[in-house]
This record gives C-alpha cells, sequence and structure tokens, in this order.
C-alpha cells in the first residue's frame, strides 16, 4: 500500500537520505499476539490454524516498510526487504511450545547499486518482492521495474551481480503495481525450481494480472485471474506445487482486508490463465494490518508454516504486525 499523504513522502525522503553502508544492529520491542480474530479464541479457520503473532517496533528512523522477506532457517533467522531501500535480518525468538515470542538480533542495512552508492529515492529503492536460494537473494523492484540478484551475506550486502529478463513487458508493469511476487518453485516440482514473478496490479486486455517463469521449459508469460478489488502482495510455492499467494484489498470506509489464494500448478504455465480458491479472508476484525511479505517453512514436527509479515508505509497510524499459521491438508 503506497504513500498518499504529503506527511508519509516527507518521511520517505528523510530514509532515502544518508543511508548506512553496513547494518545497524536495532533493538526491537515485541507485543505477543495470541488471538487472530480479535475478541475471540476461534484458532481454526478453514485449512489455516493460527499458531501467533507478533505486533513490534523500533526506536528507529529506517525502522519499518518491510514488504517481503524470506527464511533462510526454517522459521528463525530471515532476511528481508523494505520499499524504503533497506535489508533487514534478523531471527524470531520462540517459547518452549514454538510460539513467536519476538525478533532477536535485528539489523538494517542500506541497499546499494552496482558502484557500492546507497540507492537513491523511491524510483530507485523500491523495493517489493524477494526470492533466496542457493546463496543468491532476488529482488523485485516497482517504478523503476527490474529483478536484480545479489550474493546472500547477511549484515553485508552488496550491490547487485546482474539484472534478469522479467519478460512482462516493461509497458505493461504499472508505476507501483508492478513486480509484487518472486518466489522458486519446487525443485522437484512441475516448474523444475524456475524462479516465477507476479505483479500486483498489472493487468492484460481481460483484466487479469501478468506473471512470468522466468526460466526453464515452462518458461513464458502467464496471468492470474484477479478475483475482486484484491492486489497481490506476495506468494510462496508450497511442496504439492502450488502457489499460495498473499492478496490485499483498502478503502477507507472499509479498511484494510487480507486474502490467503491457493493457486492450482495445473494452471501455472505460459499462457495460461492461472486460478485457485480461497483459503482465508480477513477484514479489520482481525488481528492484520497491511500484510505484504509472506513466507512458507516447515517446522520440525512436520507441520506446514505460513507466515505473514505488514508493511506499515512508515506511517504512525499502521502497525507491524507478524503472524504464524499451520497449513493443514484438510
Amino acid at each position: 500500500m503506497k504513500r498518499s499523504t504529503l506527511a508519509c513522502l516527507l518521511t520517505a525522503s528523510l530514509l532515502f537520505q544518508a543511508l548506512p553502508a553496513a547494518a545497524d544492529p536495532i533493538v526491537v520491542t515485541a507485543r505477543p499476539i495470541t488471538q487472530f480474530q480479535i475478541g475471540r479464541d476461534t484458532t481454526r479457520f478453514g485449512t489455516l490454524e493460527f499458531v501467533g503473532g507478533l505486533e513490534f517496533n523500533a526506536p528507529a528512523r529506517a525502522f519499518g516498510s518491510f514488504s517481503a522477506f524470506r527464511f533462510m532457517g526454517p522459521g528463525s533467522d530471515f532476511i528481508g526487504v523494505a520499499d524504503t531501500g533497506y535489508w533487514y535480518f534478523g531471527t524470531i525468538a520462540r517459547d518452549a511450545t514454538m510460539h513467536p515470542t519476538g525478533l532477536e538480533n535485528f539489523r538494517m542495512q542500506a541497499m546499494v547499486d552496482a558502484s557500492g552508492k546507497p540507492l537513491d529515492g523511491k524510483l530507485a529503492a523500491d523495493a517489493e518482492s524477494l526470492a533466496v536460494r542457493d546463496g543468491i537473494a532476488a529482488v523485485g523492484y516497482e517504478r523503476n521495474h527490474r529483478v536484480e540478484e545479489y550474493r546472500l551475506q547477511p549484515g553485508a550486502m552488496k550491490g547487485p551481480i546482474r539484472q534478469r529478463d522479467f519478460l512482462i513487458p516493461r509497458w505493461e508493469l504499472r508505476q507501483n503495481k508492478g513486480i509484487e511476487t518472486l518466489a522458486f518453485a519446487a525443485k522437484d516440482g512441475p516448474l523444475r525450481g524456475a524462479l516465477v514473478a507476479v505483479s500486483e496490479r498489472s493487468i492484460d486486455k481481460q483484466g487479469n494480472v501478468f506473471a512470468a517463469i522466468l526460466e526453464g521449459p515452462q518458461k513464458g508469460i502467464f496471468t492470474i485471474r484477479r478475483d475482486g478489488d484484491f492486489d497481490i502482495t506476495d506468494g510462496a510455492f508450497l511442496p504439492d506445487g502450488d502457489l499460495l499467494l498473499l492478496e490485499r484489498s483498502y478503502f477507507v470506509v472499509t479498511g484494510v482486508r487480507m486474502r490467503l489464494r491457493r493457486i492450482d500448478a495445473e494452471t501455472i504455465r505460459a499462457g495460461s490463465i492461472a486460478d485457485g480458491p480461497v483459503l482465508l479472508y480477513t477484514d479489520m476484525s482481525y488481528q492484520i494490518d497491511n500484510m505484504e511479505g509472506l513466507d512458507v517453512w516447515r517446522r520440525d514436527d512436520g507441520a506446514l508454516m505460513v507466515s505473514l509479515i505488514s508493511d506499515d508505509n512508515g506511517s504512525i497510524f499502521q502497525r507491524n504486525v507478524y503472524l504464524e499459521f499451520i497449513l493443514h491438508d484438510d
């Protein structure tokens, strides 16, 4: 969700000034979220079971605007990007029952270009999507649309080592509705581990959302059926090859809403219109905010986990929220 007020724009302009070149440690305070539906102890929502969550903050100028994240260890160490031109890193702290209790070892570092200079302004620094594999972090940017790859060096990230062709015609990508999702498919799945890019709300003439398989034998453009007034904000592949998408809608009257949609693996191929059912629908009666980041991981006991994070847009009226669910087969 983009800044729409002068105050937010001024805040953003400050964040792009004098960015540090090294990762700075930040002490984060967190409050556990024990009820997902406000005022109710319900934990099961269809195939999703709420485990726990956090509302968190820190007295640091650059803190917030978290647009994507990926775990480097299952449910523990993570890396993310903020749409103000920062990397962020940390660890989810847990209690004996594996519920999240806080964020530890949290650091932020300015993103830099190939010459080592901090990214200059929103046009260059609007990082919105992230995929990580085999020591490489791929980042998708809006406004100045591009996908860049970086060597994975948490806390000491350097400039990009290359740009990738994202296949979708540049003129089809809306300025701030571009590549919002980058996700690697399972290596043993139908896409053979390909990197997939999905736009937020760059639509074709039929009103469907542009996406692309960036490599492999199925390489090519496809679209995802746009359902209602929801925009895609992130996604991750499930072990069976389905693509789990995080979607968001916002209107002043209704506030923010969130959905999780499971896109059928059989529909993800060049030239197709991919689609799938909604697994979860929430509104402001749930503990959500502007949910923008999603990852899927496997817990030690075998449970398939879904983690979500919000982008507070640097606004005092929004929150930094982290949520966890178990995704059940039934």
